[in-house]
């Protein structure tokens, strides 16, 4: 009804203070639905959410910086929602966007939030990432009768780390969840992913990640981690780099384009003067170039470094300039992390 609508509107203006929940901008009536007048909302216009990004990758996992970002910034809007009283409630990779602009993985979707210890009986949670409890909940409301155990903000982090093991193995593991085994021993069932050949990143040391994990899927849920406690996580100090397929999956202001330069054209300041000219202009086409740097040394020697105003120029530049020949070559265009080009750090090894 309209008093739950009005209830989930506030909750998108409370929360999307956050930085990494999506962005409320404003609210709005319809008058020509077909269903008559009904309120919308107007939010930020976000990229590729996790669930994409997990069909991308073809069952080989995510890479480790992947996952760290996105576990990192998860949590981080967690921790806030938390502290507010607030669970998200329908935590999944549909709801995990990332946000070209912002560059981090924002959480979208109140939907089915609702204040801590005030939640009506209701149905909460996706098939596949839903908590014990909320599992139990669910039954028992369809039955007409109220579970004796609230829900509490653990949902969020049983919802989370499935999908961080998703995210890790590429696999799907809704029915893996609802087996027997898992029910009997989870524990072992992830041990047993972590030390799978068929996944890319079983030759890092992962330990950590695979502690992080099962700290937020003890079956009690007085066990389970909470969202500040699991940003504590020895995890997060480990400095992984991006893999090329990353920077070419997640959009950022900074377009990194290789295939362009030679070692000659570096070695021939006329040259090289030439060249940095004739890529500006053409650069331009897309949008205000804010900064371009071409390294003459490594890391990042005879890589172009350039960075628009917006997402939105990088992105229509990546998609015009990918395969175009320059100087004889055909040019390979990437996204690059804001963050670490105005920090002026160039990654060595883009695996």
């Amino acid at each position: 009804g309209a008093e739950r609508r009005n209830g989930a509107i506030a909750r998108y203006q409370r929360l999307s203070r956050c930085l990494t929940a999506v962005t409320l901008y404003g609210v709005f009536t319809n008058h020509f639905s077909a269903n008559g007048p009904s309120r919308c909302l107007l939010l930020e216009l976000l990229d590729i959410s996790v669930s994409e990004l997990l069909l991308h990758s073809s069952n080989q996992g995510c890479s480790m910086w992947m996952i760290q970002h996105c576990a990192r910034d998860v949590l981080e809007a967690l921790a806030f929602l938390h502290h507010k009283g607030y669970v998200h409630a329908d935590l999944k990779p549909r709801n995990i966007l990332w946000s070209a602009e912002e560059e981090c993985f924002k959480l979208i979707d109140f939907g089915l939030s609702f204040k801590e210890g005030n939640q009506d009986v209701k149905y909460i949670q996706t098939d596949g990432y839903r908590a014990p409890e909320a599992e139990l909940q669910n039954c028992l409301a369809q039955a007409g009768l109220q579970s004796e155990t609230e829900c509490t903000s653990a949902v969020d982090l049983w919802s989370l780390g499935i999908v961080l093991l998703e995210m890790f193995s590429g696999m799907k593991l809704k029915h893996t969840v609802q087996s027997q085994e898992w029910k009997a021993n989870s524990s072992a069932i992830i041990d047993r992913i972590f030390a799978s050949e068929g996944v890319v990143n079983s030759a890092i040391p992962a330990y950590h990640l695979r502690d992080l994990i099962k700290s937020m899927l003890h079956c009690d849920q007085g066990k389970r981690a909470s969202a500040e406690k699991a940003l504590c996580s020895p995890f997060f100090s480990i400095p992984f780099a991006p893999h090329i397929e990353d920077l070419v999956m997640l959009p950022t202001p900074v377009l990194r384009l290789l295939n362009v330069l030679s070692d000659a054209s570096l070695q021939s300041e006329e040259e090289y003067e030439d060249i940095l000219e004739d890529i500006r202009e053409e650069c331009q086409k897309y949008g205000p170039v804010v900064s371009l740097l071409i390294p003459k040394e490594n890391p990042g020697k005879g890589q172009v470094f350039v960075e628009y105003a917006n997402a939105g120029d990088s992105k229509a530049a990546q998609k015009m300039l990918t395969g175009k020949i320059f100087d004889g070559k055909f040019v390979v265009a990437t996204f690059y992390p804001l963050s670490a080009y105005k920090r002026g750090y160039l990654y060595q090894n883009l695996l």
